[in-house]
């Protein structure tokens, strides 16, 4: 979760849903919309960004992330709030200025930007990334806003 003040970006909550191992995929998925539900009723947000179309070489390790992402859409689709999704590069050309930047670049500007004083897990400095990217994506003009899912 990422909040805009001003013209500063601040980091208000961040971190990882841990599923533990060998649960069956529907307790899995069960655990995620619960954990999307739980943050959006401590935080509140008013949107919600998410990472874009991915590819993975095992086809049932994407039927899966497609599933958990499935059910994360539904649970802010069920409580109202819209839902945009950007591909990585856009997300690495938002924070560095350049699509083809390496994580470890992404991963210091963000640090940056929100003024973070230890580095996040790898999953969640990616989260933050997508959600600064939304912030700095947003217009006045709405021609120029991002279109929700």
């Amino acid at each position: 979760m990422v909040e805009a003040r001003g013209n500063a970006l601040a980091a208000v909550e961040y971190g990882t849903l841990r599923i533990p191992a060998g649960r069956p995929l529907s307790e899995c998925l069960r655990h995620i919309a619960e954990g999307v539900s739980g943050i959006i009723e401590r935080t509140g947000p008013q949107a919600v960004a998410l990472e874009g179309g991915f590819f993975h070489k095992n086809a049932r390790t994407a039927m899966v992330l497609g599933q958990a992402r499935g059910a994360a859409i539904a649970i802010c689709a069920s409580r109202g709030l819209p839902v945009y999704e950007y591909a990585p590069r856009r997300v690495k050309q938002a924070l560095v200025g350049f699509g083809g930047a390496e994580k470890a670049q992404v991963r210091r500007m963000l640090m940056s930007l929100l003024a973070l004083k230890e580095e996040p897990q790898e999953d969640a400095g990616d989260a933050l990334a997508i959600a600064v990217c939304h912030l700095n994506s947003r217009s006045l003009h709405p021609a120029l806003m991002p279109k929700a899912i």
